[in-house]
């Protein structure tokens, strides 16, 4: 029997970088968008929900399709579609253009995990190998790594063309991700016929259903960092997108730097414990600041936010990884970016009623008040829940 098929390593990772690459590096352009557009925050804020909301319902959709007919099938007609919506947000007239171009980035993003998750588990039932060669580590920490790039890479391109060219960019993304899943993705073997339900809940546990739990407590956080704290430095603080881009480039550091270092060592509860209380450090930081605080303590803030930005990703997927049933373990997969995007709804309902048409450093406390109590909750969970303890990546 050979080994993994290492050829799969590089589709698998540009198809599956194309929804975190998204959810992300708009959170720069919202503020130059709104003041070209005319719309205040509180509109402005349907590009990042309708991403969310159609990433949510499609997720799961698209893992139990590839469940059931094979990965090849869903995900080169998804990809070609995320070409499609770059093309139509690149030359939107107005906002609400602009939302269905984000609708179509969420639906044709779907299928790029999912489709991962379901090649890794069929190559390590054909090698024998459990989570092939740490290929789920790679695949964990590259779509963490475009997650956190995403707002350095959209202030750079903003400075080079303009907040279009953030939609832009997924042109030729999706050009590179249809040619290489055309080229190394194998063809679909036939698989179960039997009609079953689309949204099959034999295949959840008590254990997954928590870990789902967890995806969606901490990415309320990371999503209301991501977002709030990105706002503010550019409308409360005067940093201009390229500018709070940058900033966050060391989150990108810290988050490569603490995945590599933890990725197949220590146990998934303990490095969950930790990133919940860097979690609980990062926004009672934030509580403190004011328009004028000085750099320093903006790069502090940035570099612990990595901790679990490093940790959460990784861990959460080899959760599911072990928790699934492999026959399903696409659907588990896409249930488990539901819950993540559920969290960024959450988080952008909160902006709405804390920000309203300015954000400002009011708003910001009222939000972080808010991540602080959730942070609460998750590092509880983790604490009381031994469902993971012992378990290693």
């Amino acid at each position: 029997m050979s080994g993994f098929d290492r050829r799969l390593i590089t589709p698998l990772v540009a198809g599956a970088v194309l929804n975190p690459i998204n959810s992300t590096i708009l959170s720069v352009a919202l503020v130059p968008i709104g003041l070209a557009l005319g719309e205040p925050p509180s509109a402005i804020a349907w590009l990042v929900t309708s991403l969310y909301v159609a990433t949510a319902i499609g997720q799961p959709v698209a893992g139990r399709l590839i469940d059931t007919y094979g990965p090849r099938r869903l995900f080169l007609p998804a990809t070609a579609l995320v070409g499609i919506a770059g093309v139509l947000g690149t030359l939107a007239p107005n906002l609400a253009v602009l939302v269905v171009a984000r609708v179509l980035l969420g639906l044709g993003t779907c299928a790029g995990y999912p489709a991962a998750m379901r090649l890794l588990r069929d190559e390590a039932d054909r090698t024998g190998e459990d989570s092939p060669g740490g290929v789920l580590t790679v695949l964990a920490i590259a779509t963490q790594t475009v997650a956190v790039i995403g707002p350095p890479l959209g202030g750079l391109l903003i400075d080079l063309g303009g907040w279009r060219t953030t939609l832009a960019v997924n042109v030729p993304l999706a050009l590179v991700a249809f040619a290489l899943g055309w080229r190394y993705f194998p063809r679909d073997e036939p698989r179960r016929t039997e009609r079953a339900p689309l949204f099959d809940l034999r295949g959840l546990n008590a254990p997954l259903l928590i870990t789902y739990a967890r995806a969606l407590l901490t990415n309320i956080v990371s999503y209301g960092f991501i977002y709030g704290f990105t706002q503010w430095l550019q409308a409360s603080r005067g940093l201009s997108a390229s500018q709070a881009g940058l900033l966050l480039l060391p989150l990108f550091a810290t988050s490569i730097g603490v995945a590599a270092l933890t990725g197949r060592r220590y146990t998934l509860r303990g490095k969950l414990i930790v990133s919940a209380v860097a979690q609980v450090v990062v926004c009672a930081l934030i509580l403190v600041l004011t328009p004028s605080s000085p750099l320093w303590i903006l790069l502090v803030i940035v570099l612990v936010s990595g901790i679990p930005q490093g940790l959460n990703g990784l861990t959460l997927q080899h959760a599911v990884y072990r928790q699934a049933d492999p026959a399903r373990v696409g659907a588990s997969a896409g249930l488990l970016r539901t819950f993540v995007y559920l969290g960024a709804i959450v988080t952008g309902a909160v902006q709405g009623l804390v920000f309203g048409d300015t954000v400002d450093t009011a708003g910001l406390r009222g939000l972080t008040v808010f991540l602080v109590a959730v942070s609460v909750v998750f590092l509880l969970i983790n604490v009381v829940d031994k469902s993971l303890k012992g378990v290693k990546s």
